[in-house]
Formats: structure tokens, sequence, C-alpha cells
């Protein structure tokens, strides 16, 4: 595999984040609101001779047009990937391998990578998903639920008593902020749960939870095995779909 320098894009619906690749370390990061993308590139760096770009977008078409712009502007070419149905040591297990998200793509693939094991790929973000990864690289498939903080707007939307005050987690909460909050994290870490009870039955329970996104400190310390933290997984999988012959 080369190690040509590689600027990652990983635009998601809430946020735009980046990462310029130099051999084996990243030689800067940082990240942008999605409703911000106009402005992506103005704080990076000189790039090195040679560098190419790779993006995933879950953002939609006009995102992709400002991530297009911005690189644009540097003089680099880009290209955005496309799940497959294989690659890299991966399967795909979904019936049409191409409408799986290109974030969550990279990311299986980076933590296969990391450690050929039966693990839970979790990002929590503004949604929360829990992806089934056996040791070999099969994708057996995932959930798709809102994240906790898109729980808690929900609520503060959608009830006229409830607001949205900001609470604390609390294992029997005694106000109505700290049972919002709470019940938000009880709910995705369920959802977790959920998830690894599927692989136990299945046979190949999970060795651990390889956990990224924005949200991730919010619900580490409540999930009922170790986890691993990588909040540049699907930069990291961008980096090896742009390197691999």
């Amino acid at each position: 595999m080369n190690a040509a320098p590689v600027l990652a894009i990983d635009a998601g619906n809430s946020r735009v984040k980046w990462g310029l690749r130099v051999g084996d370390a990243w030689a800067a990061r940082g990240a942008i609101a999605t409703a911000e993308a106009a402005k992506l590139g103005h704080d990076w760096p000189a790039m090195p001779p040679g560098t190419r770009a790779l993006a995933s977008n879950v953002g939609g078409a006009a995102v992709q047009g400002q991530v297009h712009d911005a690189c644009a502007r540097r003089g680099l070419p880009i290209s955005f990937i496309a799940s497959r149905r294989e690659q890299l040591g991966v399967t795909s297990g979904y019936r049409d391998a191409a409408q799986l998200g290109t974030d969550r793509w990279a990311g299986l693939i980076a933590a296969h990578r990391s450690a050929a094991v039966h693990q839970l790929v979790v990002s929590v973000g503004t949604a929360l998903t829990v992806d089934a990864l056996r040791a070999d690289g099969l994708f057996l498939g995932g959930v798709i639920v809102p994240g906790p903080a898109l729980m808690r707007r929900s609520l503060g939307a959608g009830t006229a008593q409830l607001g949205l005050a900001e609470g604390h987690y609390d294992p029997f909460p005694k106000s109505t902020p700290d049972a919002i909050t709470t019940g938000s994290v009880q709910a995705a870490v369920g959802a977790i749960e959920r998830m690894r009870a599927a692989m136990v039955s299945a046979g190949c329970a999970p060795e651990r939870i390889l956990l990224s996104g924005g949200a991730a400190p919010e619900l580490g310390s409540h999930l009922p095995m170790p986890v691993t933290l990588n909040d540049n997984l699907v930069l990291d999988g961008l980096v090896l779909i742009a390197r691999a012959p």
C-alpha cells in the first residue's frame, strides 16, 4: 500500500470533518458545521505535492458541491467513495450494498483493519448507527436510531410541557431534565445491547465496541463491555481506501 498524502473528508449531517494524512500520521485535522460547509477549506494547511482528496458524503448534493468547490480552490483532485459489495477484506451483508451510507462503509473498513475480531462498530452523532462486523470481515447488518441529542430535541419540540432543559444522567432521575437526559442515554445503550445480544445468538459474540462520533463520550461509560474510542474512524477508512492498490 502506498503512502501518498491524502486529504480525507467526512461530510456528515452535523459536521464536515477533514484530515490531512502524510505518511503514517495526521499532519492536520479539523471540522466545520455542515451548515457552514461553504467555508470549508479556509483553515486547510498547504498541501504536499501529490496530495489527493477522497470524501464520504451523506450530507446531500449541496454539501457535495461545496466539498468539491473547496478542493477545486486548492487545485486538488477529489473523488467521492461509494459503498461496495466487497472492499479491503470487508464484505457487505446489505441486500443493496450501494444503499449503505458511505461513512458507515469507510468506518467498517477501518474497524476491520484495526482489529480482525467480532465487534460492534458504533457511531454516535445526529443518528446512532450500530453495525455488527464479524472477524472474517462480514458486515452482518446494523441499526439506525436517533442519537441522544436528537432524541432530546424531538421531545423538546414535540411536547408542550417537557421543554429542552439540560439534565444529568442519574440511574433514578428525580427531575424532568434528568429523566430526559437519562432516558436518551439508556435508549441508545439499549440499541447497542440488543445488537450485542443478536451477535451472541448468532455465535459471534463481540469482543469489543468500537465507538466514534461527536457524542461518543456521553455513552462510553454506560456500555456493557470494553470500549475502544476512535473519533477519526471514517477518516482512517478513507485513507485506507485512497491508498489501496
